[in-house]
């Protein structure tokens, strides 16, 4: 496992949301931030049909653009009753021609599995690969996930994308009513933070 002695690490995204939250995890470490958007790195195309894949591809974009270590995740919800879609392509799940929307895109999920009566619990996880990667070509992978059910129907106000039918596991709300501070310990980016961290900074 390859330590982070650097003291510039880009995160390879245009989520502002994103970088806020993965500052505050690498706040301790004392690590100066910058984002792709800083950079004027483009979007990679992802191309991959893993989470690892396009993990991988964003992180070595940016890492190879700047020359700087680079930091990527790529992230999505696998539905057991859909044999694991929409996993790499839940945000293509909700792409519009006026841009995403994720009420079609959770309409269309619980309907998928209706049609196929798919048993109850209707189980799922939100999954989130993370890939360090440094301009040398070196990387490091760590996978965080977060098991859970899909629920019908939608509920709650917080968070975004899948959470407000996504009912995490050893809870009875979901995570579209959790407060995001509580989410965010125990969502599967953080799993993924804790390996990251423990790997890499720690």
């Amino acid at each position: 496992m390859r330590r982070f002695e650097g003291k510039e690490l880009v995160i390879a995204t245009h989520n502002k949301g994103k970088l806020q939250e993965i500052a505050d995890l690498l706040k301790p470490f004392g690590v100066a931030l910058s984002s792709n958007d800083d950079h004027g790195l483009p979007e990679p195309d992802e191309t991959e049909t893993t989470f690892v894949g396009n993990a991988r591809i964003k992180a070595h974009a940016a890492a190879k653009a700047t020359g700087l270590p680079a930091l990527a995740d790529d992230s999505g919800i696998e539905i057991d009753g859909l044999n694991g879609a929409p996993g790499v392509y839940t945000a293509d799940w909700a792409e519009t021609p006026d841009g995403r929307d994720f009420v079609m895109a959770m309409e269309r999920s619980w309907a998928e599995l209706e049609s196929v009566s798919a048993p109850y619990p209707r189980t799922a996880r939100f999954c989130c690969t993370l890939v360090l990667a440094w301009p040398d070509g070196h990387d490091e992978v760590f996978p965080g996930v977060m098991p859970g059910q899909i629920v019908w129907p939608m509920r709650g106000k917080q968070g975004h994308g899948y959470d407000p039918i996504f009912q995490p596991e050893g809870y009875d709300i979901t995570f579209g009513e959790m407060d995001r501070w509580e989410k965010n310990k125990i969502s599967h980016r953080a799993d993924a933070f804790k390996k990251l961290i423990a790997g890499c900074f720690a």
